[in-house]
């Protein structure tokens, strides 16, 4: 196979033999023939106006991610639900299929660009994963992006490489319990001492943090608001680091934390780039976030319109199927207009944000485009499923409860108004 830009022959390889696999099994992504589980990811469409996602190797990089779900993920989703956390060989697993690599720096042993991490994301949810999966799995995308940026080789070998192979994992402390959207009021304090920071504080709402080997975490460093902010990796594993899990009203696999830090003496060799730096380097970073959690909204949307399509054919109410019902099918078809219209306009911004473009207003927009579609559309197949779709275990059920943290997590709904506001002249 000829790697295409987009996906280096290290990753195409790895495609190579999952497709082989899934193949030959005669395993493909879940749905219906035709519709999302193709590979664009696309309803009924024989083709995308988005080429740069249905490439050769892009087609065999969905192709590797559904028999992975469905093989890795799916016979096992409902006890790591349970369990509150997913597997660190989960992780493992997908180091080993390179798919956790994709969208870093090659400098940083990263492969491909953003769209392929989206790609993977997107074709995990719609071969019966979740948003929480998604979010347990990839915490890397927000954990280390900031140290393979700034280029470190000791730090990058050290944290980064690890944790791309799946032997390590990764998380992001930014959120503070009494710091929410204002990432430039944290409190969490780091002291220098010599060669040593040594670092007193909270940290809330830590995605993986109960299972974190690393916490990439925004500290003061210096005087108030955000010139005063610098990013610190700490060892989980050090004195004074402790940690308890909260429980969520979705996301059951993924694992969350507060974190607690009691005069943790960290390197000053694990500063990420210069004092100072760590507003703008989470900020820099925010724009990827915001597109990931715009596609998991889009895709589970989608997810939900081809459930509740196969429930209408198959529920049968007064002598016939619900498909044949004008209410119901105007609802689905209203359902699929939105997730279309989502996954449109999001891809058209990420492709735009790729480029270079200046997408600071559209990224906002983007991302409360797909999450207003996606609570829409989850509401509704909870709905059209009737009593079923309340059962816990159904998926639509999983669906509805993770879809709720995506116009949470990764900036606000009001937040993302807020940045629009800001932006259109509003204020002369």
């Amino acid at each position: 196979m000829t790697a295409q830009p987009g996906v280096s022959s290290g990753v195409a390889s790895g495609v190579a033999s999952g497709v082989a696999s899934g193949v030959a099994s005669g395993v493909a992504s879940e749905g219906r023939p035709g519709c999302v589980g193709d590979s664009e990811g696309h309803p009924r469409s024989s083709g995308s106006a988005h080429d740069a996602w249905a490439t050769p190797e892009r087609r065999a990089l969905r192709d590797l991610v559904a028999d992975f779900t469905t093989r890795e993920v799916v016979p096992h989703l409902a006890r790591w639900e349970d369990d509150g956390a997913l597997p660190r060989a989960l992780h493992a697993r997908a180091g080993e299929l390179g798919l956790l690599e994709l969208g870093f720096p090659a400098a940083a042993g990263g492969v491909g660009e953003h769209l392929d991490a989206c790609l993977v994301a997107e074709q995990l949810i719609l071969s019966g994963g979740s948003s929480g999966v998604c979010a347990g799995l990839f915490t890397h995308g927000i954990g280390v992006p900031h140290v393979a940026a700034a280029g470190d080789p000791d730090q990058i070998a050290r944290f980064v490489a690890p944790t791309l192979a799946g032997r390590m994992i990764a998380s992001l402390g930014v959120t503070e319990p009494g710091a929410g959207s204002d990432v430039a009021a944290i409190t969490t304090r780091a002291r220098r001492e010599g060669d040593e920071y040594v670092v007193d504080g909270a940290k809330t709402f830590i995605t993986s943090g109960t299972r974190a080997d690393i916490v990439t975490t925004a500290v003061r460093t210096g005087g108030d608001g955000h010139r005063g902010i610098s990013l610190l990796v700490i060892e989980t594993d050090r004195p004074g680091v402790s940690r308890s899990r909260l429980r969520k009203m979705g996301w059951h696999c993924s694992d969350t934390a507060e974190l607690h830090f009691d005069g943790v003496r960290v390197p000053a060799t694990n500063l990420v780039g210069a004092e100072g730096t760590g507003f703008r380097q989470i900020m820099v970073n925010f724009a990827a976030e915001r597109l990931s959690m715009a596609v998991q909204a889009y895709a589970t949307a989608q997810r939900c319109v081809d459930l509740t399509i196969d429930w209408a054919r198959t529920r049968r109410t007064f002598g016939a199927p619900l498909a044949q019902r004008q209410v119901v099918r105007h609802q689905i078809a209203e359902m699929a207009r939105v997730t279309t219209v989502a996954r449109t306009y999001v891809r058209d911004v990420l492709a735009r944000w790729q480029a270079g473009h200046d997408v600071v207003t559209e990224l906002a927009m983007a991302k409360n485009t797909a999450v207003a579609a996606c609570d829409a559309v989850v509401d509704r197949a909870v709905q059209l499923h009737g009593g079923m779709g309340y059962m816990h275990g159904v998926e639509v059920e999983r669906h509805y409860r993770d879809a709720r943290i995506l116009g949470i997590g990764g900036g606000t709904t009001e937040i993302m108004d807020e940045v629009v506001a800001g932006r259109i002249g509003l204020d002369g």
